[in-house]
């Protein structure tokens, strides 16, 4: 039975009142702070608000790393009845400038680290207070926007508005914060380019932070490390409402999570639950795994064998959960596609995880199993209360537009009713752009995006996410991308440099022989692929990707960046 409760203050201060004790956010290594505490401050960074002129419906940018500082910024913001605007650290300054304008936000939050990256006239016009420890600069230093400045400055910090928290009549005006009230406007980043502004009520961020919770059995016991952008509703939904929720504690790092950093807080934290994107199991699978089981040719010979091979992932398995603290109980993977080989390991293995899928748009999570009821491939069936159909399917394959209605869906995108009406029917359905189908328990399975579709020479639909799952196998390649020129299917490849050198010493022949050497390899490879796909999905060419491809915060590669005009 679902919670009576739809609105994100009514999850908090119901949670504050069951577990007042108990650790809520904090960062990796340091003493968290109790949801009594969290709830202070959200209590102060309200008065805050008020003070500055913040009413119901008024909008309020986010700009920060995650900390534990953005979910209370975020908790505040909302059970002001405002309207919460994340922005995504990886934006362009210019990006974020648009977004500040577009959403007619009228106060900023601000790291100070990424304090450069507001534009002159928006410091000039809002109120900007930094999210380190609320406290707002002053006026003139604003103006002058030299970050230095910036650091020394503040007035009105946290500690000195203390009692004005105490004032702060919110607790008591919760019933003004509705079910269909706006929680957030988050503007996506997309691999199409474009950034649209997604409108999503109360009640759809705590309807499936609350589902997301249950398929993973979330309690106050629970731990999360938080490694992915808060900015995103991937882990604004599942890895700070929904851990809110259920009364469990939050963990963030404090530098970016590479293997340097991830691996000794994993130790600390012992998370239960994680968030993950595929590229990151991918990355561990491809470089730390897979290189221990083929180390030599002995090696390499019993790997090949299906029954060896699950007994070598079931032992590396034991390894991989060890290192992570050694207590998961639910890896949740989400964001892109994950390559069926990094799932085949960690079914072998035994690790327990989850592959859900979501769009910022039905904030986020659509569809997901429990850990002990995962199929290969598949994402899951429709969350309890969500409406999955297969638009127009193809009578050979199943292959359709995936169609969704539930109440996790947006009411539209922020100032374009043209766009949104494209998108969202009269009736409640939105249109994914997504293509899939379902099984005979409706168990769903992503194939790729509408528009990525490459319609082959005699009308075939092609789907370039399949061949490069394929690609994506050879040892040497850590990613690719399939695409159209001049009618004919070619692919980028970015190379796995760490296991060429160790396999070739390519650092110690001359650039020719290197060279000769990557052209044989991307020979044996188009070959290979070809070998493996229909006629028409052959490649015409594979060509060597220099750097690693431009990604969106959930690790998809922008795709329109690399298509060559045809």
């Amino acid at each position: 039975m679902l919670s009576t409760y739809q609105t994100i203050p009514e999850v908090f201060h119901s949670t504050v009142k069951k577990f007042p004790s108990r650790p809520a956010l904090g960062y990796v290594g340091q003493d968290p702070l109790t949801y009594s505490q969290v709830s202070d401050k959200v209590k102060g960074v309200c008065a805050i608000l008020e003070e500055s002129g913040i009413k119901k419906g008024d909008k309020v940018a986010i700009l920060s790393e995650n900390c534990p500082q953005w979910g209370i910024a975020f908790l505040a913001i909302t059970t002001m009845g405002a309207i919460a605007v994340p922005i995504l650290t990886q934006f362009h300054p210019s990006a974020a400038h648009h977004i500040i304008k577009h959403s007619e936000s009228k106060l900023v939050f601000v790291s100070r680290a990424l304090f450069p990256k507001i534009h002159e006239s928006d410091i000039s016009e809002l109120p900007v207070f930094f999210i380190d420890d609320f406290s707002q600069a002053d006026s003139e230093t604003l103006k002058k926007t030299r970050i230095k400045d910036a650091l020394s400055s503040g007035r009105k910090g946290f500690d000195q508005l203390k009692q004005a928290a105490y004032k702060f009549a919110g607790w008591d005006q919760l019933s003004q914060v509705g079910p269909d009230d706006l929680a957030a406007i988050v503007y996506t980043s997309g691999t199409t380019g474009h950034s649209k502004g997604v409108m999503l009520a109360h009640k759809s961020l705590i309807f499936d932070a609350e589902m997301a919770g249950r398929l993973v059995d979330a309690d106050s016991n629970d731990r999360f490390l938080s490694i992915l952008p808060l900015a995103h509703t991937y882990e604004c939904s599942l890895g700070l409402l929904a851990p809110v929720t259920f009364g469990a504690a939050v963990y963030y790092l404090q530098e970016v999570p590479t293997p340097r950093v991830l691996l000794p807080a994993m130790s600390t934290v012992k998370p239960t639950i994680m968030l993950m994107v595929p590229l990151v199991i991918e990355k561990i699978f491809k470089t730390k795994i897979l290189p221990q089981l083929n180390k030599n040719k002995l090696m390499r010979g019993l790997y090949r064998i299906p029954f060896v091979r699950a007994k070598l992932h079931k032992v590396a398995g034991k390894k991989l959960m060890a290192s992570f603290g050694g207590e998961i109980k639910a890896l949740c993977i989400g964001g892109a596609a994950l390559s069926p080989e990094a799932e085949r390991f960690l079914r072998d293995a035994g690790v327990p995880y989850s592959v859900g899928y979501g769009l910022t748009e039905t904030a986020p999570l659509v569809a997901g199993a429990k850990t002990n009821k995962t199929r290969f491939t598949s994402t899951g069936p429709p969350l309890r209360g969500v409406e999955i159909k297969i638009d127009s399917p193809n009578p050979e394959t199943g292959i359709g537009e995936i169609l969704i209605k539930g109440p996790n869906v947006m009411q539209g995108y922020y100032k374009a009713p043209e766009i949104t009406s494209e998108v969202l029917t009269e009736d409640g359905w939105l249109h994914t752009g997504d293509l899939g189908k379902m099984d005979k328990d409706s168990y769903v399975y992503i194939k790729g995006r509408l528009k990525n579709v490459i319609i082959g020479p005699s009308g075939e639909n092609i789907y370039p996410e399949e061949v490069e799952s394929i690609i994506n196998q050879y040892d040497y390649v850590l990613e690719s991308l399939v695409y159209s020129v001049d009618r004919k299917l070619a692919a980028r490849v970015y190379l796995n440099y760490e296991k060429l050198e160790d396999d070739f010493g390519l650092n110690k022949v001359p650039d020719s022989q290197v060279a000769s050497k990557i052209k044989e390899l991307l020979d044996e490879l188009k070959n290979t692929v070809n070998s493996q796909v229909s006629a028409f999905s052959k490649l015409s060419r594979v060509i060597e990707q220099t750097e690693p491809f431009e990604k969106t915060p959930t690790q998809k590669i922008k795709r329109y960046l690399y298509i060559e005009d045809n």
